[in-house]
């Protein structure tokens, strides 16, 4: 190496020291786990490409405790002990690199000793640091910083890394849905349970939160001053998006040496954006205690990529932008076994299924090694314990700000979840505040799976989640013996529900799309979204509250409509309007590329709409006051 690429190098490193350092310093919270290859001898030992391993994570105390593995190669070097200790992949080079510069500069090393490692920043390397800080997840978001929210009013840029955090740790709906349980209960919302009673359990300056499914929720606070028949302010959002389960039968016979996972997608997902994209594996197992006989559901991610839908090179003469078979060709593989080449096989053979368990057994209806994996990951000893699963894969790339000056967020599953998770957070906000105890009104944030197909199911807005919820709610403050449909129906005619779903952002090569004055830009405000054929709830009533609400926070709105020449999409407001008769309005987060597996929301959006929808839940019912002196609508 010459001495101005030994500068270059040198400088690229000092580079990345003070990065790591501005990252440190900032309480960056990590967004990832590092690409990882799990072995038999320890699930969480990092492997170089060469396949030797190079570092590992011991869990102790259920701390993330870093150390180096012992048989690395990367643990000895004749560098002067002056050097400073990276401990890097590519340390060794780095090493043998620095013996030809001058002793004046500074050179990188691995370390020779304990002592070496123990030198620098309490026993852990740069390498070390830089894991931590930027990759290796803590155990999780739902246990680190939450404990420390004041749920205050924050600027609108303070919400972006929150949020970027939170799309990173929870990739699929059952994670989405723990991490909110789990914050709600912080902030002292109270677990409720279908199977019983509520009669004696909600009180007026009471927070309470109910699930169906893992996969739904319905958050709520009663204002302490609330009496049964008065209003509601509720948001609505669902919590699905697009993306590919694995079927009840996921193992498929091996092609050509590939291991290949039988998936099949949820609503839009396995399109033309899936291809070549690095995708994990995570959702919950069913586990049946061997001892007890008691059935229970652990949640699963397996950040790191795992699966992937090659494309055809374009040397075949084959498009991929057109429509391809979901079913033969856009199938993922998840490993390589060339166990099948032999005297009486061709390379492209399809190899006999091998299988874990009896024949009637589920883990039998899998592939083996994922089964395994996945036991191993959740510490199950016995696969037989296994009941049943519902996986799904997902884009691991994380997170990120992006644009010259940071302006952008891109992430996978914005559609809805930058809408769910605004949902929760303004509720937060609003019901901490001590002014909440003079409330008259409840306070309801509804998060439905199954938007994305229809709603139908039972955990569906079109299902009788919300509206029994709020039944149950409002029996449980009228007298015993008084209630029925008459103090319901009066509570209906009281209430608001913003619809809460993302919209179109204007897409600047494709403005011909848009109508003038009806295509939002990101970074301004939430957008009404308006439809003349009932897709939407919005009319005149409605977006007049909302404007006065708007208004009165000092926020500003937009509006988008689709062309007369395009289709429109649905959302979860009509069914729910219909169902209970409540005024509503469709808003939402304008965000371009919807239904692509990443897309582009605004950095301010997210704080944008938190701070609309905590206007809305703390002011509804002054401005329905206005209303109701008028001609009571």
């Amino acid at each position: 190496m010459s001495t101005s690429q030994s500068q270059q190098h040198q400088d690229s490193i000092a580079d990345l020291e003070r990065r790591i350092a501005a990252l440190q310093a900032a309480e960056f919270q990590p967004l990832r786990e590092p690409y990882r290859v799990p072995t038999q001898s320890h699930p969480r030992q990092f492997l170089d490409r060469n396949g030797v391993p190079l570092y590992r994570v011991d869990e102790r105390n259920g701390d993330s405790h870093s150390t180096i593995s012992a048989d690395s190669p990367y643990e000895s070097s004749s560098v002067p002990a002056s050097t400073t200790t990276f401990t890097h992949p590519f340390a060794a080079r780095r090493a043998s690199a620095a013996q030809h510069t001058p002793a004046s500069s500074t050179g990188y090393r691995a370390p020779s000793s304990e002592n070496d490692a123990d030198s620098i920043s309490g026993g852990r390397t740069l390498f070390e640091r830089y894991n931590e800080t930027v990759q290796t997840p803590r155990k999780s978001l739902i246990g680190n910083g939450l404990r420390k929210e004041d749920h205050k009013m924050k600027g609108v840029d303070d919400y972006a890394e929150p949020f970027i955090n939170f799309m990173t740790e929870n990739p699929t709906i059952w994670h989405a849905i723990s991490y909110w349980e789990n914050k709600l209960e912080k902030a002292g919302y109270k677990r409720l349970s279908e199977r019983d009673s509520w009669s004696d359990e909600l009180e007026a300056g009471g927070k309470y939160y109910v699930t169906r499914n893992g996969t739904s929720m319905v958050a709520f606070a009663v204002g302490g001053k609330y009496k049964s028949g008065n209003g509601i302010a509720m948001a609505a959002a669902h919590s699905d998006s697009l993306t590919a389960r694995l079927k009840p039968v996921s193992t498929k016979r091996n092609k050509a040496g590939y291991i290949q996972l039988g998936v099949a997608p949820y609503a839009g997902g396995l399109n033309e954006t899936w291809w070549d994209r690095d995708l994990g594996i995570g959702g919950r197992v069913l586990l049946k205690d061997e001892d007890t006989g008691a059935i229970s559901q652990k949640l699963v991610k397996l950040g790191w990529p795992i699966a992937r839908i090659p494309t055809l090179a374009p040397h075949f003469g084959v498009g991929m932008t057109g429509a391809q078979n979901k079913e033969t060709q856009l199938v993922p593989i998840i490993g390589i076994d060339n166990s099948d080449i032999g005297a009486t096989s061709t390379s492209n053979e399809e190899a006999p299924i091998h299988t874990l368990g009896s024949e009637s057994a589920f883990i039998a209806t899998q592939p083996p090694r994922l089964v395994s994996l996945i036991a191993n990951e959740l510490g199950i000893k016995s696969h037989s314990s296994i009941l049943n699963w519902e996986l799904e894969l997902f884009d691991t790339q994380p997170a990120c700000l992006g644009g010259l000056d940071r302006e952008f967020i891109f992430a996978g599953r914005i559609d809805d979840k930058v809408c769910s998770w605004s949902t929760i957070e303004a509720l937060l906000t609003s019901t901490s505040s001590p002014a909440f105890s003079d409330s008259t009104t409840i306070s309801l944030a509804a998060l439905f799976d199954d938007e994305e197909i229809g709603s139908l199911l039972r955990q569906g807005a079109r299902g009788n989640f919300l509206p029994g919820t709020i039944e149950r709610i409002v029996e449980s403050f009228t007298p015993k013996g008084t209630f029925s449909p008459n103090i319901l129906s009066q509570t209906y005619a009281n209430s608001f529900l913003v619809s809460f779903d993302v919209t179109h952002a204007a897409n600047p090569n494709f403005l011909e799309k848009y109508l003038d004055s009806h295509a939002p830009r990101l970074n301004v405000g939430l957008s009404i979204e308006a439809d003349s054929n009932g897709h939407t709830t919005t009319d005149a009533v409605s977006t007049a509250i909302m404007h006065r609400l708007a208004e009165k926070y000092g926020e500003k709105l937009q509006v988008f409509m689709i062309r007369n020449d395009s289709r429109s999409g649905g959302t979860v407001g009509p069914m729910l309007s219909a169902a209970m008769g409540v005024r509503a309005i469709d808003v939402g987060v304008p965000q371009l590329s919807m239904h692509s597996i990443r897309a582009t929301i605004g950095r301010k959006d997210p704080g944008l709409a938190v701070r609309m929808l905590t206007g809305v839940y703390e002011g509804w019912g002054e401005v329905d006051s206005e209303f109701r002196e008028g001609n009571g609508w």
